[in-house]
């Protein structure tokens, strides 16, 4: 097997390792965890989902914390979205991608305003194509 010449790590733990505690971690703790893993270097940071808090109350300040974390130049800030709502909602947040699953074979789409041919900010329409356009 040839291995790839460079790896790049996505941290997911303040997404996937907060939204499985029992209890909600408080908002200012949570912007303080990825202020670190940001200080520490780390180059990607799945921060939070943008999710219904009836779905996932843990996740339910997911716009707080992308509001007031310090945007480290070299750090890519990503949410994970369920849907279009979700979707909008992360790009009004400044999220620098969006992480979409897809219960069909786990595929995931990822949106970047870096991407060629995307604005700054997709429309409502394009939340949409994003989460819902087939594979």
């Amino acid at each position: 097997m040839k291995l790839p010449r460079r790896v790049t790590i996505c941290e997911v733990g303040t997404r996937d390792g907060f939204q499985i505690e029992p209890d909600f971690i408080a908002t200012d703790r949570k912007i303080d965890v990825v202020n670190r893993l940001a200080a520490a270097g780390l180059p990607r940071i799945e921060v939070t989902s943008f999710v219904s808090p009836k779905a996932i109350p843990q996740l339910r300040d997911a716009a707080e914390v992308m509001a007031a974390i310090v945007r480290r130049p070299g750090t890519v800030y990503s949410a994970l979205v369920p849907n279009d709502k979700g979707a909008v909602r992360a790009v009004d947040a400044r999220v620098d991608e969006i992480h979409t699953a897809r219960s069909r074979g786990a595929r995931r789409c990822r949106w970047s305003p870096a991407s060629p041919a995307r604005s700054a900010a997709p429309s409502r329409a394009t939340c949409r194509s994003i989460t819902s356009s087939r594979w």
